[in-house]
């Protein structure tokens, strides 16, 4: 690995091994240690932990060192730590309170959406959910163009809501989504009723139906919250 891609490699490894509990709050780390556990230099090593600083997961003292701090310090909508609980043994946790974020958050972009969004914005969205409709019905909803277009969507009707920390979250959204699929959570034929909803919330927004697509955007999380609510218990009986 070079440059941006070793930097990339180390940060992903050391924010996995602290996100799933193997470096618990309060464990000291050392940059010489980390260092030779890595085997990268020492000024890599200082990026990295001034990332990990920034997301609020490690604190660094004179005297003491790097130490970990406890999780309800960390930023949880950063997408890098999104994605680090997605691949570790607190998954289930974590998608299911991004799918309960997307329940509160996506009906009311679509609401705003049918008010605020212009006209390019609203024929796009459109566009997005007739794709999305077709690529579903001719069961590609585990290919990587589905998802892209998944994606697009979702993105599209947080930022067309005109709120700007509602489009922020566009990043979070979408980690979600790829974990869904990176998981095996996203059947090859999305249920029909799901394309549907995407569908009427888009004509929805496009229409200027406010109440219409809060509804039908309310409809398409709901059904997504239960499959996720319902792969939880599954997974917390059977453990």
């Amino acid at each position: 690995m070079h440059g941006v891609e070793q930097h990339s490699g180390v940060l992903d490894r050391l924010g996995r091994s602290i996100a799933s509990g193997d470096r618990g709050p309060g464990t000291v780390l050392t940059l010489a240690g980390l260092e030779e556990e890595f085997g990268v230099s020492r000024t890599l090593v200082r990026e990295v932990v001034r990332v990990l600083e920034s997301m609020g997961m490690l604190e660094s003292r004179r005297r003491v060192g790097v130490t970990v701090r406890p999780p309800g310090d960390w930023n949880p909508f950063d997408p890098r730590l999104i994605r680090w609980r997605l691949g570790g043994p607190g998954r289930d946790a974590q998608l299911l309170s991004l799918t309960e974020l997307r329940a509160a958050i996506e009906p009311v972009a679509a609401r705003l959406a049918a008010a605020r969004a212009d006209e390019s914005t609203r024929r796009r969205l459109v566009e997005l959910a007739a794709r999305l409709k077709a690529l579903g019905e001719a069961h590609r909803g585990t290919d990587p163009e589905y998802l892209a277009t998944d994606i697009a969507y979702h993105e599209l009707l947080l930022a067309a809501s005109g709120n700007p920390m509602l489009a922020a979250l566009g990043g979070t959204v979408a980690e979600v989504l790829s974990g869904r699929t990176a998981l095996g959570l996203m059947p090859r034929e999305p249920a029909p009723g799901a394309l549907e909803d995407h569908e009427a919330t888009a004509a929805a927004v496009a229409s200027g139906d406010a109440a219409t697509a809060e509804t039908r955007a309310r409809a398409v999380v709901t059904e997504v919250l239960e499959e996720v609510a319902d792969v939880t218990e599954d997974t917390s009986c059977s453990g």
